[in-house]
């Protein structure tokens, strides 16, 4: 089967899905058809949709088959083809969906359940649509548990699915809705780190990429945020005896430099 009928046939299910779940028989104002997005597109924003609704077994045969040939088609990165940029400490640019490493922490939401926005380019919802549906699952079960929304600075694992990542991360970062970033949100910024950092050696993980956290979508200043994550994660390192690898994990030029800033700063006073 081609990766075209594989995405019209995941199609055809979801759409017929949303026909017969009760809600959608009900006018909904400005609900966009997806008609004009292209046949992935279509499917991501179908998926990125969907709530945590039961799925049959037919699906994710399909499902699977997709997202392996989108993996391979992308390619994985192991950290053996990085270079150290610190003892323990890496910098990578580029999607975090590629890294074969043990973890990968993501910056969620308080629901934990991904980003309900069709093709948001968040990193949320990038792991989500990657990770595959039985992700949101896991994390619905999880919430239902729990009975809660996740607090900020706090830390939930699960299985990565279809990512060449061993488990996900799922970290509450503070947002950010003043000009001011209070000593408070600081701190919590910090917790969030914190708490991967040590979830990570709980569960025994020799390598863990962060991303930017709390960044983007939830405004924190970049530098501020940057200075914060290696502060944390190198006074971590030095005092825990961890033997964790960690990645700094970026995706846009602005916090390549700020990052590769710090490590510079750290390395002319060594």
């Amino acid at each position: 089967m081609t990766s075209e009928e594989l995405l019209r046939q995941m199609i055809d299910y979801l759409e017929a899905e949303r026909r017969d779940k009760y809600y959608l028989r009900r006018k909904v104002e400005g609900r966009p058809d997806y008609g004009d997005y292209s046949l992935h597109d279509k499917w991501r924003a179908l998926i990125n949709t969907r709530p945590a609704w039961p799925i049959s077994e037919d699906y994710l045969d399909l499902e699977d088959d997709y997202l392996k040939r989108w993996r391979d088609q992308e390619g994985t990165v192991s950290l053996d083809q990085l270079e150290p940029a610190l003892d323990r400490i890496y910098l990578w640019q580029g999607d975090i969906c590629r890294l074969a490493v043990d973890g990968i922490v993501n910056a969620a939401n308080s629901f934990l359940l991904g980003c309900f926005i069709p093709n948001h380019k968040c990193i949320d919802n990038t792991i989500q649509t990657r990770a595959g549906v039985r992700l949101r699952l896991e994390l619905n079960d999880i919430m239902e548990d729990q009975g809660h929304n996740e607090p900020v600075g706090k830390v939930k694992t699960t299985s990565a699915y279809h990512l060449p990542a061993k488990y996900i991360l799922h970290t509450v970062g503070p947002r950010i809705e003043s000009d001011r970033v209070s000593p408070i949100r600081q701190n919590l910024l910090k917790q969030s780190y914190l708490s991967c950092l040590k979830e990570a050696d709980r569960l025994g993980l020799t390598s863990l990429a962060l991303p930017c956290i709390s960044t983007g979508e939830f405004h924190f200043p970049n530098d501020l945020a940057a200075q914060i994550a290696f502060n944390t994660v190198r006074d971590y390192l030095k005092k825990s005896g961890s033997s964790l690898q960690v990645i700094f994990n970026v995706y846009l030029e602005q916090d390549l430099h700020l990052y590769q800033d710090l490590i510079d700063r750290l390395e002319g006073e060594e």
